[in-house]
């Protein structure tokens, strides 16, 4: 695959979830662990959005549970690629509780995966585009993933 630059905005993602009983604690709290499992979904579309290619799950460098989210909560999850390697990208998610009365949204949860593509044929891993951060958020997440990636690299991490 050649590969070139691609703009932070091809990659992002919004989906949206209803808290239904099964995905809640015995408190009536969505479960860290669905939410999780939410969470790296979305980051995987968004990852293979940018590569064009297959990507697994190759850490959860973050995860922090801000607030607790009811059952009957409306959850939506928005990620996007913040920061590119060689075969690499690191994947910004984040949760929030929307009020459906008013749409108003509470950021509830974070997250920082990496993810890795794959070549379709051997499986093995695949240069990926370089992404373009384009607005002062966008460079913003680009440079703290940056500072995250050398801090995973130094010796003794």
């Amino acid at each position: 695959m050649t590969t070139s630059k691609r703009p932070v905005a091809d990659s992002m993602v919004e989906m949206a979830e209803i808290v239904m009983p099964n995905d809640a604690n015995p408190l009536g709290k969505l479960m860290g662990g669905r939410v999780m499992h939410w969470v790296d979904i979305c980051a995987a579309i968004a990852a293979g959005r940018h590569a064009r290619q297959p990507v697994v799950t190759a850490s959860v460098d973050q995860l922090d549970f801000h607030r607790p989210v009811p059952v009957g909560a409306v959850v939506v999850l928005l990620a996007s690629v913040n920061f590119t390697g060689r075969t690499s990208m690191e994947v910004g998610v984040k949760v929030f509780h929307e009020d459906r009365r008013t749409g108003e949204r509470n950021h509830v949860v974070s997250a920082y995966l990496t993810f890795v593509a794959l070549d379709e044929v051997t499986s093995q891993p695949a240069a990926v585009p370089a992404v373009v951060p384009e607005t002062p958020e966008q460079k913003r997440r680009f440079r703290d993933a940056e500072q995250r990636r050398q801090r995973r690299k130094a010796p003794g991490a």
